[in-house]
C-alpha cells in the first residue's frame, strides 16, 4: 500500500528522533530531561503501532513522488523495536550529562538506524546509511581528547571509503534493474558477467565493512573505546546491527552463501583471539562485538529460517547486553578514569551494585541457561548444526567458551578483584544505575521467555520451532561453561594484562597515512611549490588580488561617495525640520491640516 500523503498516523520514529533532538538545546532543566526520554519512548510506541499496519509506504508531498520508499515487515519492525528501547536506555544512561551536542547527536545517530531499518529503497537506506555515519564519529569527537580526534578521523575515513563502495553498488545495481527497489539480492550471481557480479560484491563489501568483518573491522576497536562515556554505548548498539539487518534483508538465501557462512565463523573466533590479548577494557569488549556480530553474519550466510531468526533475536539480544556491559565500563572509567585491566582491582568493595549488573551482562553474553545469549545463540549454533556444517559449529562453540572467559571472567576478575590496586571509586550517578538495571531486567525476561517459545519467536521474522530449554543443550552448556571456569582459574597467570598494543589491520592505514604524509614533505612538497604553485600563482591568486583591488576601489570612489551624499542630505533636511519645532500648538495644526490638504490633491491628481 502506497500513501499519498504523509498523515499523522504514520510517522517514521527515525525523522521522529532526527527532528525532536534539535529541540533538546532549547530546553532546560527537568523538561529537558523529560524530552530526552519522551523522544525515543514515542519512537517506540509509534514502532509498536506500525506492528498493525505492515506493508510498503511512500512519501508523497503535494502530489508529488519525494522518492522514498519505507517497508514495515516483521524484520523491520524487530530490528526497530530494539533500536528503540536502546535509544531510551542510552538516553537514561546520559540524563546527567550536560552536553548537549551528546545528546543531540545519539538522538540523530538512532534516527539513523531506524531509517536504515525501515528503508524500502536503496536511495533512503544510503541517505540514513551516511546520517549514522557523520554522527556516530561525532560522538568519538565530543571526548574531546587528541586520541579521540585521530581515532574519529580515521573512523570516518573507513566508513567514507565504505560508503563510496556501497554507492558505486547502489548506482550499478539500480542502472542494471531500472529501479532502486531494495529487495534480496539473491545467491552469488555464477552467470550474467561483471554487470551483475560487481554490484552484487560491492554491496555486500559495504555491508561488511560496516558489520566490522575482518580485514575491514579494525575501525570498532579502533574508535569505540575513545568516544565518550554515554556515546560508547549508543554506537556498541547500531552500526553493526542495521549492517546485519541489511545482509539478512539483501544476502540471506535458502541454500546459503559459502563466503558469508566462513566470514562469519572466522569473524567470532577472530574477536575472541584479540581480546586474549587486550589490556583496555573498553577495548576488549569492542573484540567481543566482532565476535558477537560473527554469529549473525555466519547465520546470514546458512541462510535457513533458523538461522534468520538465531541472526534476528541474537542482534536484539547482543544489542541490551552489550550496551550493559559498555554502562559497566563505562560508570567504572566515569568515576576512576581508569581504562587499563592492569591498573585497576579490588573495586568490588566500593562498586558492588556496578559489580552486579555488569555480572548479568556477562552471563547473558556467555549464553548462561536463563539469560539473554543462551536463548539466541544457540539458534545460531543449532543451524550450523542441522546444516551439518560440524567445522562450523565446532568454531562457533570455541568462540562461546572464549566469550565466557574474557567478557565473563577475564575482565570482571582484573577489573573489580584481583590484585587490589589502592583505587577507591564510587557507585556512579543514580541514572546510570537505573539504565543498567533496565537492562540488566531485559537480559534476564528474554532468557526466562525462552521457557515459553511461542511467546518470544512469534515476533521473529521466520516461522519455526524451537526450544532452546531442553535437557541435553542446558547440560552441555553448563558442562562447557564449567570447564571454561576450570581453566581461567588454572591459567591464571598466563592471562595476567599486560601492557602492550595489540597490531590490527588499522597498522596498514595507519603506516600508509604516514607515509603519504612524509611523502608530502618531500617530492610532493616540492611539486606543489613549484608547478603547482606556479599555476595556483596565474590561475588563483592573480585574478582574485586584481578583483580585490577593483572592488575596493569602486568601494572608496562611488558606495563611499553615495553614502556620505546621503548623510549630508538627511543632515540638511533634519535642519530644515528643526525650524518648525516651536512649541505652539496652533503652528502643528496648521502643519497637520496643510498635509491633509496635501493628500487629497495627491489623491484627486493620481484618480
Amino acid at each position: 500500500m502506497t500513501l499519498e500523503l504523509v498523515s499523522l498516523e504514520w510517522v517514521h520514529p527515525g525523522l521522529l528522533l532526527i527532528l525532536g533532538a534539535w529541540v533538546l538545546p532549547l530546553l532546560k532543566g527537568r523538561v529537558k530531561h523529560v524530552a530526552m526520554l519522551l523522544l525515543p519512548a514515542a519512537a517506540l510506541a509509534i514502532c509498536v503501532r506500525l506492528s498493525m499496519m505492515p506493508g510498503t509506504y511512500g512519501m508523497s508531498l503535494l502530489g508529488h513522488d519525494l522518492g522514498f520508499v519505507f517497508r514495515v515487515d516483521k524484520l523491520s519492525l524487530i530490528f526497530s523495536y530494539v533500536f528503540s528501547i536502546m535509544a531510551l536506555l542510552g538516553m537514561v544512561y546520559a540524563l546527567h550529562v550536560k552536553d548537549d551536542a551528546q545528546h543531540v547527536t545519539a538522538l540523530t545517530y538512532a534516527g539513523g538506524a531506524l531509517g536504515v531499518t525501515f528503508a524500502g529503497d536503496f536511495l533512503s537506506l544510503y541517505v540514513f546509511w551516511e546520517l549514522m555515519a557523520i554522527s556516530s564519529v561525532l560522538l568519538v569527537w565530543l571526548r574531546r581528547e587528541p586520541s579521540a580526534v585521530a581515532a574519529g578521523f580515521r573512523y570516518l575515513l573507513v566508513h567514507v571509503f565504505g560508503g563510496l563502495i556501497l554507492l558505486a553498488g547502489i548506482v550499478l545495481h539500480c542502472s542494471a534493474q531500472g529501479s532502486f527497489a531494495f529487495e534480496s539480492l539473491g545467491p552469488f550471481p555464477a552467470e550474467g558477467g561483471w554487470t551483475v557480479i560487481l554490484p552484487w560484491s560491492l554491496i555486500l563489501a559495504g555491508f561488511l565493512l560496516n558489520a566490522a568483518v575482518p580485514p575491514l573491522g579494525a575501525w570498532l576497536p579502533d574508535a569505540y573505546p575513545e568516544a565518550t562515556v554515554t556515546g560508547a554505548v549508543f554506537m556498541t548498539a547500531f552500526t553493526t546491527k542495521s549492517a546485519v539487518y541489511c545482509l539478512i534483508r539483501g544476502f540471506a538465501v535458502p541454500g546459503g552463501t559459502e563466503l558469508i557462512v566462513w566470514l562469519g565463523a572466522g569473524m567470532a573466533i577472530y574477536g575472541v583471539v584479540y581480546a586474549v590479548l587486550e589490556n583496555d577494557a573498553r577495548r576488549l569488549l569492542a573484540y567481543h562485538i566482532i565476535s558477537q556480530v560473527g554469529y549473525m553474519v555466519c547465520a546470514v550466510g546458512i541462510g535457513s529460517d533458523l538461522a534468520i531468526n538465531g541472526a534476528s533475536a541474537h542482534a536484539f539480544a547482543h544489542i541490551l547486553y552489550k550496551a550493559l556491559l559498555f554502562m559497566g565500563a563505562g560508570a567504572v572509567l566515569q568515576v576512576t578514569g581508569l581504562r587499563k585491566l592492569s591498573e585497576m582491582g579490588g573495586l568490588y568493595k566500593t562498586m558492588p551494585i556496578t559489580l552486579g549488573l555488569y555480572m548479568i551482562g556477562a552471563f547473558a553474553i556467555s549464553a548462561v541457561p536463563l539469560f539473554s545469549g543462551f536463548v539466541s545463540k544457540s539458534m545460531i549454533i543449532s543451524a550450523a548444526a542441522e546444516d551439518h556444517r560440524q567445522w562450523i559449529f565446532l568454531m562457533l562453540t570455541l568462540a562461546s567458551a572464549g566469550t565466557f572467559l574474557h567478557t565473563g571472567l577475564k575482565l570482571p576478575y582484573y577489573m573489580f578483584f584481583g590484585k587490589d590496586s589502592g583505587v577507591r571509586g564510587k557507585e556512579p550517578p543514580a541514572n546510570m544505575l537505573v539504565a543498567m538495571a533496565l537492562a540488566a531486567v531485559a537480559c534476564i525476561l528474554i532468557g526466562v521467555m525462552g521457557f515459553f517459545p511461542d511467546l518470544l519467536y512469534r515476533l521473529l521474522p521466520r516461522d519455526v520451532a524451537y526450544h532452546p530449554y531442553t535437557l541435553h543443550h542446558v547440560t552441555a552448556t553448563l558442562g562447557m561453561l564449567g570447564f571454561t571456569a576450570l581453566g581461567f582459574f588454572l591459567l591464571l597467570k598466563q592471562l595476567d594484562p599486560e601492557r602492550k598494543i595489540s597490531l590490527d589491520t588499522d597498522w596498514f592505514y595507519r603506516k600508509g597515512s604516514t607515509f603519504v604524509a612524509s611523502a608530502a614533505r618531500g617530492p610532493l612538497a616540492r611539486l606543489e611549490a613549484g608547478f603547482v604553485g606556479e599555476i595556483y600563482e596565474f590561475v588563483m591568486r592573480r585574478p582574485v588580488l586584481g578583483v580585490a583591488r577593483l572592488l575596493r576601489k569602486l568601494d572608496t570612489h562611488v558606495v563611499d561617495f553615495a553614502v556620505m551624499s546621503v548623510g549630508r542630505l538627511t543632515q540638511a533636511f533634519s535642519q530644515v525640520l528643526k525650524t518648525t519645532v516651536s512649541g505652539n500648538a496652533q503652528h502643528y495644526g496648521l502643519l497637520m491640516a496643510a498635509g491633509v490638504l496635501a493628500l487629497m490633491a495627491l489623491a484627486m491628481l493620481l484618480q
